[in-house]
């Protein structure tokens, strides 16, 4: 019975690993401030961005309608309201980013 256990135990464990998805989204860099307002990119974003997260903000993804909170924020500096191109793993709404990139 506690091999039966065990062994349940370890296929709930790997399927929580199965849940949190490799992938990569496209969509605009905005900030948890103001969220999917920045859903297009556009110079009015950029500057509304730069100063929300000047002002103690973070970085999120707006992509197809969601909002992602995003790790490595410094990679995201120079790409405030802009469209990226963001690979990594996503968790329950937060994006471990690997990359990012400006999409064309």
């Amino acid at each position: 019975m506690k091999k039966y256990i065990a062994g349940l135990i370890s296929i709930l464990a790997f399927s929580a690993l199965l849940l949190a998805g490799e992938g990569s989204w496209s969509g605009v860099v905005s900030d948890d401030h103001c969220g999917a307002k920045h859903a297009a990119a556009s110079d009015a974003a950029a500057s509304c961005v730069a100063k929300c997260v000047a002002g103690g903000a973070k970085y999120v993804l707006v992509s197809e309608g969601k909002v992602y909170k995003l790790t490595a924020q410094d990679k995201f500096a120079s790409l405030a309201g802009k469209s990226v191109k963001v690979s990594g793993t996503e968790d329950a709404g937060t994006i471990t980013v690997a990359s990012v990139e400006a999409a064309e």
